[in-house]
């Protein structure tokens, strides 16, 4: 098994992400600038508190641990929670920090975190994509500086992975709209809703084009792509998102009402199947998320009244539920 140095470990992704690692048998470096309680820190992790952002302090912790593989999840993890400049400094300059450092202490594997939003929906100028569902290959048009912030951090580790040809290998990944374990039984997800809020108000959701991921699913999915990157294409670039959308109508017929003009990139969306592929992380690694709200959802979700439920239930969805003007469909 591996030493993994995890950055952001003590954050809402990053405790799952060293949990999972270390329940998969991994020794886990969780660094951060505040520490995992240590009733919470699992068997097989280790932590260190520290602002990597401090000069020089990255490249002495990595040395130090000397993991096989570390993976960046630090950053300002919300858009617009502090001021552009702010988010745009931070973020861009904590991935060149870590990605250089562990580049120079010759760390084998290097992942950092990106995200979605680098493909620029909820532009207030109005966004459309080529088409629909959206992957790695939708052009990313980043509008604020939380999105671009992101674009670079994948960018800065093909910059290095073109410099270092295969002695390295590198990775970015964009996960979904993250919710934790916690989240699942009504602690307030990082937009200030629970997620039945989000699934009751399909208004919540949409901003998000209604994306979503389990936390313990991109611990595994890192798991998958820590042992396969040796025989993957080097630099690459991942979406990792749940099998279905946070929603309980088909997205055929949501999309029209939050995203004009999408009617006809939408219109061939099979019930709740997500908007975002997760194809290329499926047939390059083999990774399957397990999760959904489905499954996960704690008590299961009632909806506005119980046939909804009952329906839910069976993978159908009820009437009530379709947006005027949408046709029924079986997810």
């Amino acid at each position: 098994m591996s030493r993994i140095f995890v950055t952001g470990g003590s954050g809402r992704l990053g405790r799952s992400v060293v949990s999972g690692l270390a329940g998969a048998g991994h020794t886990v470096i969780s660094v951060d600038r505040d520490a995992i309680p240590a009733e919470q820190l699992p068997t097989g992790a280790e932590q260190y508190t520290a602002d990597l952002l401090a000069p020089g302090e990255a490249e002495r912790l990595i040395r130090e641990t000397a993991p096989d593989a570390v993976i960046h999840l630090a950053a300002i993890a919300v858009p617009f929670s502090a001021p552009e400049d702010v988010i745009f400094s931070t973020n861009t300059r904590l991935a060149y920090a870590v990605v250089s450092a562990a580049t120079d202490a010759g760390v084998p594997k290097i992942v950092t975190a990106s995200s979605p939003t680098a493909l620029g929906y909820g532009s207030p100028a109005g966004w459309l994509p080529p088409s629909f569902p959206l992957d790695e290959r939708t052009p990313p048009k980043p509008w604020n500086a939380y999105a671009l912030s992101k674009l670079i951090a994948e960018q800065t580790v093909q910059m290095f992975a073109a410099a270092q040809g295969d002695k390295i290998r590198y990775a970015a990944f964009r996960p979904c709209f993250v919710i934790s374990p916690e989240e699942w039984e009504g602690a307030l997800t990082q937009q200030g809703h629970t997620v039945r809020e989000r699934l009751d108000d399909p208004a919540l959701s949409a901003p998000a084009l209604f994306n979503y991921v389990d936390a313990r699913d991109v611990a595994d999915f890192l798991d998958v792509l820590l042992d396969k990157m040796d025989t993957i294409p080097n630099g690459e670039v991942f979406f990792v998102g749940a099998n279905d959308a946070l929603a309980t109508a088909p997205l055929a017929g949501l999309f029209p009402r939050f995203l004009p003009g999408s009617g006809p990139l939408t219109e061939h969306l099979t019930g709740t199947s997500p908007a975002f592929s997760v194809d290329k992380a499926r047939g390059l690694l083999g990774w399957e998320p397990k999760r959904t709200w489905r499954t996960e959802l704690t008590p299961p979700y009632a909806g506005p009244d119980t046939a909804a439920n009952r329906a839910l239930l069976n993978d159908e969805i009820p009437a009530g539920l379709v947006p005027a003007g949408a046709t029924k469909e079986t997810p």
